[in-house]
């Protein structure tokens, strides 16, 4: 049972659709106790990370998530905002991340844009594997995603980089330490390529 965390931040009806497509069950967590039985988790995510995160606090599903993801190791992927919250930190707030990645999250400097290009990044991408995983299995090489963000994870272990993208410059666009699964682009907006990643992660991870 795939578990989509619904604590007020996230495309959490577009993700489900995903799923149902590919008669994949899943259901949406909005308290602890819906979080019982949870073989696989998504934590989706928009807007600000401060906003994010104590929504997240504030929903009475922190400690159990940490639990599960943590102390039971259930697979889990975090999706734009949501992946950015697996981090330490963030240039755009206070609030601790979930330090699950060894990463920061930081704002792409605008004075190394080019003119043609500005903040947010937004639209469509290419996304580069930068090492073999289920989570890319049968992905064509051209596969595109689709971004909207300002922020990206900058890892301080090379070995959890997952992917890359270019926005004037190479950042890291996905990211996995174990059971952990994180990418910046929305797979649930991203047509036939998001939903092959999907069922990657449901069916293959």
């Amino acid at each position: 049972m795939i578990t989509i965390i619904n604590y007020g931040c996230g495309n959490i009806k577009a993700i489900q659709n995903v799923f149902n497509k590919l008669s994949i069950p899943s259901k949406v967590a909005s308290s602890r106790e819906d979080l019982a039985g949870a073989e696989k988790l998504v934590l989706p995510g928009v807007g600000a990370f401060d906003y994010a995160m104590q929504k997240l606090l504030d929903s009475g599903m922190f400690d159990s998530v940490n639990e599960l993801v943590l102390d039971k190791k259930t697979p889990v992927i975090g999706i734009c905002v949501g992946v950015q919250l697996m981090a330490r930190s963030s240039d755009e707030g206070k609030l601790k991340g979930l330090g699950w990645i060894d990463a920061e999250v930081k704002k792409f400097d605008e004075t190394k844009l080019s003119e043609k290009v500005s903040l947010p990044h937004m639209g469509w991408n290419d996304v580069i594997p930068t090492n073999t995983n289920p989570l890319f299995n049968e992905l064509e090489k051209d596969a595109k995603f689709y971004f909207l963000h300002s922020y990206y994870i900058s890892c301080n272990n090379q070995n959890q980089i997952l992917a890359k993208s270019n926005y004037a410059g190479d950042f890291v666009c996905a990211v996995n330490n174990e059971n952990v699964f994180g990418v910046q682009f929305h797979p649930e907006k991203s047509h036939h390529f998001g939903v092959k990643l999907l069922e990657n992660f449901a069916r293959k991870v």
